[in-house]
Order: structure tokens, then sequence, then C-alpha cells
């Protein structure tokens, strides 16, 4: 495989640690039987990797730590955000969200609202891209039941003010929901001190996991209903879905090989250290926007300061469709970006991309370098000069 650059990691991180690889594969054939079934001993062993993983991310997020079984697995975030959104609005209810959420979130909202009756209230974020945080406090009315934020913009890349957003939930009596899809993994998260209620993640990004794996943790003090019903491996006599958790948000066989992925993405992050991973990473994004914007026709948006934020970079290259510079790159450069919506159309909508059919994504990730961010300025400016000089370019 010729040289290939990829910053897409905002969808899914890669490469993997090899230690995640290794791992997985050695786990899964020595001990991939289904877990919590059987009493022998490769299925004992099985079941024993995933509560102590239930106890390690529960540690990892600031959970309760003597209720670990409130960690769910799912299939990744969007699966979760259905299980907590189902299971905790009604017909009536009032739930609050933002700009900047994911399909993950708007779509299961809309489908509340349309087929449930319950109300929805989307909040701008401002000129920089954050959400202030009295304005959602100013959103709240008595049948506000849920307020629903994404920690960081999968699109911009700018870290919200969760603790002071929990802050106002707590006040309120209102449970507040974060989706870490973007963050888990490469800063500090810790549901208690944020006043976070119940938290929604997904393994394949910073978690170093792999795909299909993700979940929940739901805080002792609220309780969400269970939406569907299944095998559990527990009490199988009951006709009916068990009201413990994690079995009450949890059914099937489970996903033992992405569990394994998570154990092991464990590892290497406890190894690297957030905030290595983190300053890696954000003096990479400092360098490439630096360089994006001494370019002629390039627009960066929302990056004014990397205060409160990622390592993930929107752009627009004037005159040109933000698709078919995403074709450039990849063609003449090597280089995977993401163009386009990036699910998130609501953050497009206020952006004012649409009309540009979105904007070129550039995401960062761990294994990225000075000399990969350097190639991608380069091939931009290239792009752009390209751009320039074409008959009827616009000035």
């Amino acid at each position: 495989m010729e040289k290939f650059i990829y910053f897409d990691n905002a969808a899914t991180t890669w490469p993997k640690p090899e230690s995640v690889y290794r791992f997985m594969d050695e786990f899964y054939r020595n001990t991939g039987v289904n877990p919590g079934r059987s009493g022998f001993d490769m299925a004992i062993e099985a079941g024993n990797l995933i509560e102590s993983l239930r106890k390690r991310l529960t540690r990892f997020f600031g959970g309760d730590e003597d209720a670990p079984e409130r960690l769910s697995f799912g299939y990744n975030a969007t699966d979760a955000m259905n299980t907590v959104l189902q299971g905790l609005i009604g017909s009536g209810d009032h739930i609050i969200s933002t700009n900047l959420e994911h399909n993950a979130v708007i779509r299961p909202i809309n489908h509340l609202v349309r087929d449930h009756g319950a109300e929805a209230t989307f909040i701008p974020f401002n000129q920089q891209g954050f959400i202030e945080p009295d304005t959602i406090r100013s959103a709240i009315k008595p049948t506000t039941k849920v307020v629903v934020v994404n920690h960081c913009s999968n699109v911009i890349g700018t870290i919200q003010p969760i603790a002071q957003i929990g802050k106002i939930c707590k006040e309120h009596g209102v449970t507040f929901v974060l989706d870490s899809s973007q963050t888990a993994g490469v800063i500090p998260i810790n549901m208690k001190e944020m006043n976070v209620d119940v938290l929604v993640f997904t393994g394949h990004k910073a978690l170093m996991g792999s795909t299909g794996i993700g979940g929940l943790y739901v805080r002792k003090h609220v309780d969400i209903k269970s939406t569907r019903s299944g095998g559990t491996g527990v009490n199988s006599i009951d006709p009916f879905q068990p009201e413990q958790y994690p079995w009450k948000l949890e059914i099937g066989t489970p996903n033992l090989v992405g569990m394994a992925a998570l154990w092991a993405g464990q590892d290497w992050i406890e190894s690297k250290g957030l905030q290595c991973i983190f300053q890696h990473e954000k003096n990479l994004v400092q360098r490439m926007i630096n360089g994006f914007k001494k370019i002629k026709g390039v627009t960066v948006y929302c990056a004014d300061s990397l205060e409160n934020h990622l390592s993930t970079v929107l752009i627009n290259v004037e005159g040109i469709d933000a698709s078919n510079v995403g074709i450039k790159l990849d063609i003449d450069h090597d280089i995977a970006v993401r163009t386009g919506l990036h699910c998130a159309p609501l953050v497009h909508k206020q952006l004012g991309t649409v009309k540009l059919h979105g904007g070129i994504r550039f995401s960062i990730g761990a294994f990225n370098t000075e000399e990969e961010v350097d190639t991608a300025i380069n091939a931009i400016a290239e792009i752009a000069a390209d751009q320039q000089i074409k008959p009827g370019a616009r000035a």
C-alpha cells in the first residue's frame, strides 16, 4: 500500500494501536465463547473480562464506583442514545438539545416529537462555536425532562461547557445526558463533578476500540425504562425483561471481541496518558489551522482560539465544492478527509455551509505527524491556487 494520510479520526480512529489488534485476536481465539450463559472455564473467563471492563469504564467516566452494573454495552453511541431517549421521554415531555448535535441525537428526538408527542428545542451556538449555558437555562420549562448535549462537535471541534450546563440541569431537576463520542479517550470526563446523569460513549473513536461496540452509564439516581427485551443469560424463567442493571438495558449475545478491544484500548490510553494524547493532537491542529489561515481563498470555521477545542477543523476553499476538494485530496495527494454535512445538518445550517454542500473536515488523531499536517497544508494551498488562476474564478 502506498503512503496514505488519514485525517478522518472523528469518524473512527485509524490505525488502532498494535496492542489492540493483538489482544482482540488473542482473546477471541482463546476465549471467544458466549459469556454469562455457561459455567465452564472459558465462559467464566469471558464473563470476567466484561465485568472487569464495566468497573474500569465506570472509573474512567467518573460514574458511581459502587454501581458498575449501571454501565451497559451496546453497538455504538447511536444505539445507546436511542436506548436513553426512548427510555426517558414520553408524550408531553420537553427535550432540550443543541444545533451542534449529530444525527444520532437529532433523529431520535425528531421521531419522539413526530411519533410520540414529545416537544423539542434546539439551542444555537455562538460565533465561536459554543453553547452558552444561560441559553439552556432560559429554555427550561416545567415539562422539560432531558437536556442532551454533544461534549464536542464532530464538525467544528469545540468542547462545550459541560460542568456549567450540568449544574443548571441539577438545579432544575432535569436529567442531563452527555454524548461523549468525540471526547472519551482524549480529555478527562467525570460524571459526578460535571453533574452528568447519563453518559453515552462509542468504542471505535478515541477509546481505540473496534467498530460495533459502545454503551452508556446511568447514575444511580436515574432510571431508564426498558424498550427492548430478549436473552440475558440470567433468570431465564422470567417471561419479562429483568429490571436489574445491566440486563435491563443489555440484550442478547454481547460483542465480546469489541469488549476485548475496549479493554486493550484502556491499557493503551493509560500507558500514554490523556494529557499526552490531547497535547500531541492540539499541537498538530494548531499547526494545521495556522497553515490554512495563510492560504488565500480558504475559510476556517470557529477556530479563532484553540481554547476548549479538539483536533477537528472545518474549512472550505472558495469557488470549489467541498466534495470536489475531497476528491482532489484523495486522488492527487493520498489524503483522506470527510466532506459534506458530517451527519450534523444543524451545524451546517447555522454556519451557512449547506448551500456549499457542507465543508471539508480534517480530524487529527494520536498517530498523525507534523509531516502529514504540512502535506495537508501544502495540498490545500495547491488546490486553492489552481482555483484562483482558472478563467472565471472568483477573486
